[in-house]
Protein backbone atom coordinates (compact mmCIF):
# COMPACT_ATOMS: atom_id res chain seq x y z
CA UNK A 1 0.00 0.00 0.00
CA UNK A 2 1.27 3.59 -1.09
CA UNK A 3 0.23 6.65 0.14
CA UNK A 4 0.99 10.64 -1.00
CA UNK A 5 4.09 11.92 1.52
CA UNK A 6 5.73 15.56 1.43
CA UNK A 7 7.66 15.47 4.29
CA UNK A 8 8.93 13.30 7.17
CA UNK A 9 9.78 15.81 9.80
CA UNK A 10 12.22 14.40 13.10
CA UNK A 11 12.31 15.94 16.21
CA UNK A 12 8.99 17.46 15.94
CA UNK A 13 8.21 18.84 19.77
CA UNK A 14 4.69 20.48 18.37
CA UNK A 15 2.76 17.65 17.41
CA UNK A 16 2.00 15.43 20.63
CA UNK A 17 4.16 14.54 23.56
CA UNK A 18 7.89 13.88 23.32
CA UNK A 19 10.00 13.94 20.56
CA UNK A 20 8.08 12.78 17.58
CA UNK A 21 8.31 12.13 13.86
CA UNK A 22 5.77 13.80 12.37
CA UNK A 23 4.60 12.10 8.80
CA UNK A 24 2.59 15.02 6.35
CA UNK A 25 0.27 13.49 3.84
CA UNK A 26 -1.26 15.51 1.25
CA UNK A 27 -4.71 16.74 0.99
CA UNK A 28 -7.25 18.66 2.81
CA UNK A 29 -10.89 19.14 2.36
CA UNK A 30 -10.64 22.69 4.36
CA UNK A 31 -9.23 25.85 2.11
CA UNK A 32 -8.08 27.96 5.12
CA UNK A 33 -6.64 31.05 3.74
CA UNK A 34 -3.29 31.69 6.26
CA UNK A 35 -3.05 27.84 5.52
CA UNK A 36 0.58 27.05 6.97
CA UNK A 37 1.35 23.76 4.87
CA UNK A 38 -0.23 24.61 1.56
CA UNK A 39 1.98 22.01 -0.41
CA UNK A 40 -0.65 19.83 1.54
CA UNK A 41 -3.66 20.90 0.44
CA UNK A 42 -3.80 19.51 -3.42
CA UNK A 43 -3.98 15.69 -2.80
CA UNK A 44 -1.57 15.58 -5.91
CA UNK A 45 1.79 15.45 -6.66
CA UNK A 46 3.37 18.89 -7.69
CA UNK A 47 6.21 20.99 -8.29
CA UNK A 48 7.19 24.46 -6.38
CA UNK A 49 9.39 26.63 -8.28
CA UNK A 50 11.77 29.18 -6.64
CA UNK A 51 12.71 31.31 -9.53
CA UNK A 52 15.03 33.41 -7.25
CA UNK A 53 17.16 30.42 -7.42
CA UNK A 54 17.07 29.32 -11.01
CA UNK A 55 20.60 29.29 -12.46
CA UNK A 56 19.11 29.17 -16.04
CA UNK A 57 20.51 26.07 -16.97
CA UNK A 58 17.80 25.06 -19.26
CA UNK A 59 17.55 21.17 -18.08
CA UNK A 60 14.31 21.22 -17.32
CA UNK A 61 13.38 22.23 -20.38
CA UNK A 62 14.41 19.43 -22.33
CA UNK A 63 13.29 17.32 -19.46
CA UNK A 64 9.70 18.72 -19.38
CA UNK A 65 7.32 16.10 -21.94
CA UNK A 66 4.53 18.65 -21.65
CA UNK A 67 6.07 21.58 -22.29
CA UNK A 68 5.18 23.44 -18.91
CA UNK A 69 8.54 25.60 -18.65
CA UNK A 70 9.65 27.19 -21.69
CA UNK A 71 11.33 30.06 -22.99
CA UNK A 72 9.56 33.74 -23.95
CA UNK A 73 12.01 36.19 -25.08
CA UNK A 74 15.01 36.08 -22.71
CA UNK A 75 12.06 35.09 -19.93
CA UNK A 76 11.96 31.43 -18.17
CA UNK A 77 8.61 30.47 -17.35
CA UNK A 78 6.88 27.88 -15.30
CA UNK A 79 3.14 26.47 -17.02
CA UNK A 80 1.69 25.13 -14.04
CA UNK A 81 -1.89 24.18 -16.30
CA UNK A 82 0.15 21.79 -18.33
CA UNK A 83 2.21 20.68 -15.36
CA UNK A 84 1.15 16.81 -14.54
CA UNK A 85 3.80 16.41 -11.51
CA UNK A 86 5.74 14.15 -12.97
CA UNK A 87 9.17 15.43 -11.16
CA UNK A 88 11.33 14.64 -14.52
CA UNK A 89 11.90 18.56 -14.26
CA UNK A 90 13.25 18.57 -10.54
CA UNK A 91 15.13 15.53 -10.94
CA UNK A 92 17.16 17.41 -13.51
CA UNK A 93 17.19 20.46 -11.13
CA UNK A 94 20.57 20.88 -9.17
CA UNK A 95 19.58 24.24 -7.95
CA UNK A 96 16.83 23.14 -6.23
CA UNK A 97 14.92 25.82 -8.81
CA UNK A 98 11.66 23.17 -9.05
CA UNK A 99 11.34 21.17 -6.37
CA UNK A 100 8.51 17.89 -6.24
CA UNK A 101 6.54 18.01 -3.10
CA UNK A 102 4.31 14.42 -2.79
CA UNK A 103 6.13 11.43 -2.89
CA UNK A 104 4.57 8.29 -2.95
CA UNK A 105 5.53 5.71 -0.24
CA UNK A 106 4.88 2.88 0.82
CA UNK A 107 4.35 1.79 4.48
CA UNK A 108 6.87 0.46 5.42
CA UNK A 109 9.32 2.65 3.75
CA UNK A 110 8.04 5.13 6.07
CA UNK A 111 7.73 3.00 9.28
CA UNK A 112 11.61 2.69 8.53
CA UNK A 113 12.00 6.28 8.64
CA UNK A 114 10.40 6.61 11.84
CA UNK A 115 12.04 3.45 13.59
CA UNK A 116 15.50 5.55 12.84
CA UNK A 117 14.26 7.64 16.07
CA UNK A 118 13.29 5.19 18.25
CA UNK A 119 15.45 6.06 20.87
CA UNK A 120 14.45 9.24 21.16
CA UNK A 121 10.69 7.87 21.54
CA UNK A 122 12.12 5.64 24.51
CA UNK A 123 13.48 8.81 26.59
CA UNK A 124 10.85 11.24 25.86
CA UNK A 125 7.60 9.65 25.65
CA UNK A 126 7.45 10.72 21.79
CA UNK A 127 6.02 8.63 19.22
CA UNK A 128 4.82 9.37 15.60
CA UNK A 129 2.08 11.61 14.55
CA UNK A 130 0.57 11.74 10.91
CA UNK A 131 -0.58 15.73 9.62
CA UNK A 132 -1.45 17.65 6.98
CA UNK A 133 -2.80 18.38 4.49
CA UNK A 134 -5.20 15.77 6.60
CA UNK A 135 -4.46 12.18 7.45
CA UNK A 136 -8.60 11.37 7.08
CA UNK A 137 -7.77 12.11 3.43
CA UNK A 138 -5.81 8.96 2.72
CA UNK A 139 -7.77 6.82 5.19
CA UNK A 140 -6.65 3.61 4.17
CA UNK A 141 -2.95 3.91 3.97
CA UNK A 142 -3.00 5.92 7.77
CA UNK A 143 -4.70 3.20 8.94
CA UNK A 144 -1.90 0.84 7.67
CA UNK A 145 0.81 3.03 9.54
CA UNK A 146 -0.78 3.64 12.21
CA UNK A 147 -1.41 -0.40 12.67
CA UNK A 148 2.48 -0.95 11.69
CA UNK A 149 3.80 1.90 14.20
CA UNK A 150 1.72 0.02 16.67
CA UNK A 151 3.62 -3.07 15.94
CA UNK A 152 6.47 -2.32 17.04
CA UNK A 153 5.60 -0.90 20.13
CA UNK A 154 5.32 3.24 18.78
CA UNK A 155 3.05 5.97 20.32
CA UNK A 156 0.70 7.35 17.40
CA UNK A 157 -1.26 10.38 17.15
CA UNK A 158 -2.91 11.97 14.38
CA UNK A 159 -3.70 15.93 13.49
CA UNK A 160 -6.87 16.21 11.72
CA UNK A 161 -9.64 19.17 10.81
CA UNK A 162 -12.67 16.20 11.32
CA UNK A 163 -14.11 17.59 8.12
CA UNK A 164 -15.21 13.73 7.30
CA UNK A 165 -17.35 11.28 7.88
CA UNK A 166 -17.61 10.05 11.50
CA UNK A 167 -16.93 6.45 9.83
CA UNK A 168 -13.41 7.79 8.82
CA UNK A 169 -12.24 8.91 11.55
CA UNK A 170 -13.97 6.07 13.86
CA UNK A 171 -11.68 3.51 11.85
CA UNK A 172 -8.72 5.50 12.80
CA UNK A 173 -9.01 4.98 16.74
CA UNK A 174 -8.09 1.51 17.38
CA UNK A 175 -4.59 2.06 15.71
CA UNK A 176 -4.55 5.76 17.80
CA UNK A 177 -3.06 6.93 20.85
CA UNK A 178 -3.61 10.47 20.64
CA UNK A 179 -5.90 12.80 18.58
CA UNK A 180 -5.68 16.43 17.87
CA UNK A 181 -8.41 18.37 16.21
CA UNK A 182 -8.75 21.82 15.32
CA UNK A 183 -11.57 23.77 15.91
CA UNK A 184 -11.52 27.35 14.16
CA UNK A 185 -14.63 28.83 14.94
CA UNK A 186 -18.18 27.99 16.56
CA UNK A 187 -19.94 30.42 14.20
CA UNK A 188 -20.93 28.39 11.06
CA UNK A 189 -21.13 31.16 8.54
CA UNK A 190 -17.87 32.77 9.96
CA UNK A 191 -16.08 29.48 9.91
CA UNK A 192 -17.04 28.71 6.18
CA UNK A 193 -16.13 32.25 5.52
CA UNK A 194 -12.61 31.40 6.52
CA UNK A 195 -12.38 27.87 5.79
CA UNK A 196 -14.55 26.92 2.62
CA UNK A 197 -16.68 24.79 4.79
CA UNK A 198 -19.71 24.68 7.67
CA UNK A 199 -18.10 23.74 11.10
CA UNK A 200 -21.14 21.55 11.26
CA UNK A 201 -19.69 17.70 11.09
CA UNK A 202 -16.36 18.98 13.15
CA UNK A 203 -18.87 20.19 15.45
CA UNK A 204 -20.17 16.95 15.51
CA UNK A 205 -17.22 14.87 15.41
CA UNK A 206 -15.29 16.28 18.44
CA UNK A 207 -18.21 15.40 20.47
CA UNK A 208 -17.91 11.83 19.52
CA UNK A 209 -14.28 12.03 19.65
CA UNK A 210 -15.23 12.87 23.58
CA UNK A 211 -17.14 9.61 23.87
CA UNK A 212 -14.85 7.67 22.49
CA UNK A 213 -12.23 6.85 25.25
CA UNK A 214 -9.58 8.03 23.44
CA UNK A 215 -7.46 10.82 24.60
CA UNK A 216 -8.03 13.99 22.61
CA UNK A 217 -6.02 17.59 22.42
CA UNK A 218 -8.33 19.91 20.76
CA UNK A 219 -7.10 22.89 19.33
CA UNK A 220 -7.52 26.55 18.28
CA UNK A 221 -5.10 28.03 15.31
CA UNK A 222 -5.39 31.87 16.75
CA UNK A 223 -5.58 33.49 13.35
CA UNK A 224 -6.14 37.86 13.45
CA UNK A 225 -9.79 38.84 12.17
CA UNK A 226 -10.47 35.27 12.17
CA UNK A 227 -10.84 34.42 15.79
CA UNK A 228 -8.47 36.33 17.62
CA UNK A 229 -11.59 38.26 19.60
CA UNK A 230 -11.39 37.07 23.08
CA UNK A 231 -14.94 36.39 22.81
CA UNK A 232 -14.46 33.76 19.87
CA UNK A 233 -11.54 32.06 21.83
CA UNK A 234 -13.73 31.85 25.17
CA UNK A 235 -16.69 30.62 23.41
CA UNK A 236 -14.27 27.27 21.76
CA UNK A 237 -13.17 27.05 25.12
CA UNK A 238 -16.77 26.91 26.51
CA UNK A 239 -17.58 24.15 23.87
CA UNK A 240 -14.79 22.36 24.86
CA UNK A 241 -15.58 22.52 28.59
CA UNK A 242 -19.22 21.21 27.84
CA UNK A 243 -17.72 17.50 26.74
CA UNK A 244 -16.77 16.56 30.09
CA UNK A 245 -13.67 15.41 31.55
CA UNK A 246 -10.97 13.75 29.83
CA UNK A 247 -9.91 9.97 29.64
CA UNK A 248 -7.71 10.94 32.79
CA UNK A 249 -10.49 12.23 34.84
CA UNK A 250 -9.19 15.93 34.54
CA UNK A 251 -10.22 18.89 32.25
CA UNK A 252 -9.79 18.68 28.59
CA UNK A 253 -6.68 20.11 27.10
CA UNK A 254 -7.16 23.19 24.80
CA UNK A 255 -3.84 24.65 23.04
CA UNK A 256 -3.66 27.66 21.39
CA UNK A 257 -1.85 27.95 18.22
CA UNK A 258 -0.22 30.88 16.77
CA UNK A 259 -0.61 32.38 13.28
CA UNK A 260 2.41 33.20 11.36
CA UNK A 261 3.57 34.41 8.05
CA UNK A 262 6.11 32.02 7.35
CA UNK A 263 4.32 30.30 4.47
CA UNK A 264 4.21 32.61 2.61
CA UNK A 265 7.07 31.83 -0.27
CA UNK A 266 5.51 28.45 -0.61
CA UNK A 267 2.63 29.83 -1.33
CA UNK A 268 4.28 31.63 -4.06
CA UNK A 269 6.09 28.81 -5.59
CA UNK A 270 2.75 26.96 -5.66
CA UNK A 271 1.45 29.71 -7.72
CA UNK A 272 -1.44 30.28 -4.76
CA UNK A 273 -2.61 33.87 -3.74
CA UNK A 274 -1.48 34.73 0.10
CA UNK A 275 -4.78 36.44 1.48
CA UNK A 276 -3.11 36.40 5.08
CA UNK A 277 -0.23 38.28 3.72
CA UNK A 278 -1.59 41.78 5.12
CA UNK A 279 -2.35 39.62 8.98
CA UNK A 280 0.36 40.74 11.43
CA UNK A 281 0.86 37.67 14.08
CA UNK A 282 -0.08 38.36 17.60
CA UNK A 283 2.11 39.67 19.95
CA UNK A 284 2.98 37.11 23.26
CA UNK A 285 1.50 39.06 25.06
CA UNK A 286 -1.51 38.87 23.11
CA UNK A 287 -1.65 34.85 22.54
Amino acid sequence: MQGLVFNIQRFSIHDGPGIRTTVFLKGCSLRCFWCHNPEGIRPRPEIQFFPERCIGCGECLAACLRGAHVLEGERRVFHRERCQGCGRCAETCYAEALVLTGKRMTVGEVVAEVLRDRPFYETSGGGVTLSGGDPLLQRAFSHALLAACRAEGIHTAIETAANCRWEDLQALLPVTDLVMIDIKHLDPARHRAATGVSNERILANARRLAQSGRPVVYRIPVVPTVNDAPQDVAAIADFVRSLGLGTDGRPRSLELLPFHRLAASKYQSLGLGYRASQLEALSTERM
